[in-house]
């Protein structure tokens, strides 16, 4: 076919953890450095001079540090005035976001060249920290950055400690566990053998923060060194973001690498994309078992590249906690006796999340599957904020029509309701574990009295409902509810 010179394409990726192994006491370089390592090495993976050419230089947010001007001290570091230079904000899809954006742009015929980049030291930082010592990071800024939180903080979920990532993909968990009638122990099993696929994984990829094959059982099982977090989820069966690890990724157009004389078999195009939110905040989700938007991203995406999810030979689903990875199988009908693996890094338990950063090792890694396997199809997916934002990437070594999609439509929601007393149904629960066992319980409820499918969160501190909460079938359960007696913000499950 006729490939338009415009069509945009990855033509280098660099990628690079940082094992405490290997760093010693020292720990990793500060993120600053790490993102000139990576892209260094992704100019050499591209086999031509591409970072004198860059138009655009994107910086996914580190949040191990920040830096008083990040991309004003990057682009001196590399010895170069772009066009554009941005730092992103936070969440699982950036660097998806920014790929697909910058794509956009390159076929716009706006930019020549585009680099995606970013880094986290975490778990350096967090060592130092432990000794009780800083780590001597640069361009400190005179006044601490505010956190760019995308949205306002909901009174219900602050009251009522709605807002650890854990806790929250949990309830999406167990709301999809009841709707699909499982019982716990026969959902938890399939949690576990789905973490060992995932775990197998990393295992091959020495860049993987835990390179370490773990049976079913293993990582569903509670001991000292993997306890339960929030039910149904131990520590092995969630993101581990304390990692030192960075990624970057050069785009450019096929005219562009014709003339730079980058080879065909180099070169791996977005075949389709999209970027759809739900609602922004637990309750408000009008089905908490499922996502609606990742329904809508990968549709399009599918829709986009021309191919359906038969034609997908790799994936990459985003796995924060399990039920952003069964969201997604459940969007694309991916029943569990589909053989195809899930991931192609080892997923952020295992792998390592580092932060907002996640995807842009994902795609790298794709892009060495895909070449490796020249003319097949791999979907990578993202997941931001509390099951929020969704997208999705077709890509591939065979270039086609390219299709810049709009935005989505806006999320159906129903309201929360701060306070409530009186008899409701649970929609999900989740009960809360600290290093010594159960501690309390979070309940998001559909109230009896209300038509419009409003919801209100509720704890359970209660011993003996803890323990039913956890083991039982709660998902439709009828449950009266009232002030609690020290915290008139907070509603409490009294039977």
């Amino acid at each position: 076919m006729t490939v338009d010179p415009r069509t945009p394409c990855i033509v280098g990726v660099g990628t690079h953890t940082w094992h405490p192994a290997d760093t010693g006491a020292a720990g990793a370089p500060e993120p600053f450095a790490m993102w000139e390592t990576v892209t260094r090495h992704a100019e050499a993976d591209a086999g031509v001079s591409l970072i004198p050419r860059l138009d655009s230089v994107d910086v996914v947010y580190c949040q191990t540090w920040q830096y008083d001007d990040p991309t004003a001290r990057f682009t001196q570091r590399l010895g170069i005035t772009p066009r554009r230079a941005a730092y992103s904000g936070i969440g699982g899809t950036t660097p998806q976001v920014l790929v697909q954006e910058a794509a956009a742009r390159l076929w716009r015929g706006e930019l020549d060249v585009a680099l995606v980049v970013g880094a986290e030291a975490l778990d350096t930082q967090r060592r130092f920290k432990k000794a009780g010592e800083r780590f001597p990071y640069s361009y400190r800024p005179e006044l601490k950055p505010e956190f760019p939180w995308e949205a306002s903080f909901h009174p219900a979920e602050v009251a009522h400690e709605a807002f650890q990532a854990w806790l929250t993909f949990a309830l999406f968990d167990v709301a999809r566990r009841g709707h699909l009638g499982t019982d716990v122990e026969t959902y938890r099993a399939q949690l576990g053998e789905q973490w060992h696929r995932f775990t197998t994984v990393a295992a091959a990829n020495p860049e993987a923060w835990f390179p370490i094959e773990r049976t079913a059982e293993e990582i569903i099982t509670p001991t000292a060194e993997n306890r339960m977090v929030g039910s149904p989820y131990t520590k092995y069966m969630v993101s581990i973001m304390d990692v030192d690890m960075a990624a970057a990724i050069f785009l450019t157009t096929d005219g562009q690498a014709d003339a730079l004389g980058i080879p065909r078999d180099q070169r791996v195009y977005l075949r389709g994309w999209h970027f759809a939110t739900d609602a922004t905040y637990v309750a408000e989700h009008p089905d908490l078992w499922q996502s609606p938007a990742m329904r809508a991203v990968t549709a399009t995406a599918f829709d986009h590249a021309d191919i359906g999810i038969d034609d997908i030979a790799h994936l990459d689903l985003y796995s924060c906690f399990g039920s952003s990875v069964n969201f997604m199988r459940d969007a694309l009908e991916l029943t569990s006796g589909d053989s195809r693996a899930l991931t192609v890094t080892g997923g952020l338990p295992y792998h390592g999340g580092a932060g907002s950063d996640y995807l842009t090792h994902a795609i790298a890694h794709m892009v060495r599957t895909l070449r490796h396997d020249p003319g097949s199809y791999g979907l990578v997916t993202g997941v931001g904020m509390h099951m929020t934002k969704h997208v999705a990437g077709v890509y591939s070594t065979e270039p086609g029509t390219v299709r810049v999609p709009g935005a989505g439509p806006p999320p159906a929601t129903v309201p929360i309701v701060d306070r409530y007393a009186g008899d409701a149904t649970v929609a999900s629960v989740s009960v809360v574990h600290g290093r010594e066992g159960a501690t309390w319980g979070l309940v998001v409820a559909d109230l009896a009295e209300r038509e419009d499918r409003a919801r209100c969160y509720c704890r359970i501190e209660d011993a003996d409902l803890l323990a039913d909460a956890e083991h039982s079938e709660w998902i439709g359960r009828r449950i009266r509810t009232g002030p609690h007696p020290d915290r008139p913000d907070v509603n409490m499950v009294l039977v």
